[in-house]
């Protein structure tokens, strides 16, 4: 069996991934805050954990890998979102989780095997904070519960920071009913419109980290193999979830991965810079999620990843031939060198090279390799036909049903000619369809088609021709 390696943010080595001892993979990642659209950054860290789940189901079997992503629907973003809008809480998370996963999907990100939300699970959060106030880490005051940090054993170890560096370069919250600055809600007093539940405390809701930690060990036990999020997480989000999860006896995660943050050509995503991107804004310019998804893996997770139209014009390119050559194959098997690239600390910018070069000899095992990673999907395929001639990224030009199906797959037939060194064939196709009109462009990487004025006898004559042409390839194949 391949083994699965991954970089752990805590111990700062590579380590494998082994079942428990009860054959099982357990995986949880920080999901969505669900106030308003995904944007690239958020969609990055979904693909980036998409590959791991997929990868980890391959070598381990998909009923023994268990993924969960949170999804929090409680939050101080959210309720500034309704205060702003008038509308209800409920509304909001509703239709922006469903935004959601409509964009991931459109990514061919798959369903984790759950998806709690963070209000369905306050009893469990309330029953994780009492017991931490029990071991006497955890305090009342005002209506608040706080997690007393100076108290938990080797807090930092993760972020490799002090207390005293966290404080100067950390925003902390300064109130009069904290014992310290660095010690962070677990449970806040709720007032006025505020969504709230009854407890111990008073009527509030939990603070941030708690829900994970009490998610994560509701689903995955005490302890599991692998936690993920952004680096952006690793403080004090995550920082947090340890610290409170192992003052209640939990050995919680074996394995932490976090993924670098995104740029957009060059510079940090940011409104203020107006390069500041949804994955909907991208879907809406006509970008297909397939090559969005391929630009995340031209980077490697651990490194800062930079989204470029350069590259999503490579992506489109790339997943154009690859689509042409693999039209009409049924998947072989997934090469192993596909396999020990990704088991190599998901080193997708290798796989993606392996993949290159089975487009040139073996369109099977790239098909099987590439799904493996969630390319090539039948159901990503739609925006193939989408395009047309002098296509731009962002700018579809129109097509006809004529051109999706005759003239595109002309220029199909002409590929897979030219790729079994069959010359004539390519050349005679070339010819024909100059003659009603519409020329070839080839490139080292692809062909395009342009219209010039196709000729009025094209949509009686093409479709005969491509009869024809299809049968010569049939015989000669």
């Amino acid at each position: 069996m391949t083994e699965i390696s991954l970089h752990d943010s805590m111990s700062r080595r590579r380590r494998p991934v082994r079942r428990d001892a009860t054959g099982r993979v357990g995986m949880y990642v920080c999901g969505p805050t669900v106030y308003d659209r995904a944007h690239l950054g958020n969609a990055r860290s979904a693909v980036v954990f998409d590959v791991l789940f997929r990868l980890l189901r391959h070598v381990h079997g998909a009923a023994n890998v268990l993924y969960v992503r949170n999804i929090t629907d409680i939050d101080d973003k959210i309720n500034a979102r309704a205060a702003e809008t008038g509308r209800s809480i409920g509304d909001i998370t509703a239709e922006t989780t469903a935004w959601y996963e409509e964009d991931m999907a459109q990514l061919g990100v798959l369903v984790p095997n759950k998806v709690p939300r963070a209000t369905d699970h306050i009893a469990e959060m309330q029953t994780m904070i009492a017991t931490l106030i029990a071991e006497d880490i955890a305090y009342v005051a005002e209506g608040h519960v706080l997690f007393e940090v100076r108290r938990a054993e080797g807090y930092g170890a993760l972020s490799r920071r002090s207390l005293d560096d966290m404080i100067a370069g950390a925003r902390v919250e300064v109130a009069p009913w904290k014992r310290d600055p660095m010690d962070f809600v677990l449970w806040k007093p709720s007032t006025g419109g505020e969504p709230g539940w009854d407890s111990p405390w008073g009527r509030g809701r939990p603070g941030w980290h708690i829900e994970c930690s009490a998610m994560a060990e509701r689903y995955l036990g005490s302890q599991f193999q692998i936690h993920g999020g952004g680096l952006d997480l690793q403080f004090p989000h995550h920082e947090n979830e340890i610290a409170q999860s192992t003052a209640c006896g939990h050995a919680f995660a074996e394995i932490w991965v976090h993924h670098e943050m995104l740029q957009v050509e060059g510079r940090k995503m940011s409104k203020s810079l107006g390069n500041f991107f949804t994955v909907r804004d991208l879907l809406d310019r006509g970008v297909p999620g397939e090559v969005i998804r391929f630009v995340f893996l031209m980077t490697r997770y651990s490194k800062p990843m930079d989204w470029t139209e350069a590259k999503a014009h490579e992506a489109e390119t790339t997943l154009r031939r690859w689509r042409a050559v693999t039209k009409g194959i049924e998947p072989s098997a997934t090469a192993a060198a596909v396999t020990e690239a990704l088991a190599d600390d998901l080193n997708t910018p290798a796989a993606l090279g392996i993949l290159r070069r089975l487009a040139r000899e073996d369109p099977g095992a790239l098909l099987a390799s590439a799904q493996l990673i969630g390319l090539l999907e039948p159901e990503l395929g739609d925006w193939e036909w989408e395009v047309g001639p002098g296509h731009l990224i962002g700018r579809p030009t129109d097509v006809t049903d004529f051109e999706k199906d005759v003239v595109h797959r002309l220029v199909d037939l002409r590929f897979q000619a030219k790729r079994d060194k069959n010359f004539a064939v390519a050349d005679e196709i070339r010819a024909k369809l100059l003659e009603h009109g519409i020329s070839i462009k080839d490139t080292k990487d692809e062909s395009t088609w342009h219209r010039q004025t196709i000729s009025l006898n094209a949509e009686e004559e093409l479709p005969e021709f491509m009869a024809s042409i299809e049968e010569k390839l049939g015989r000669a194949q």
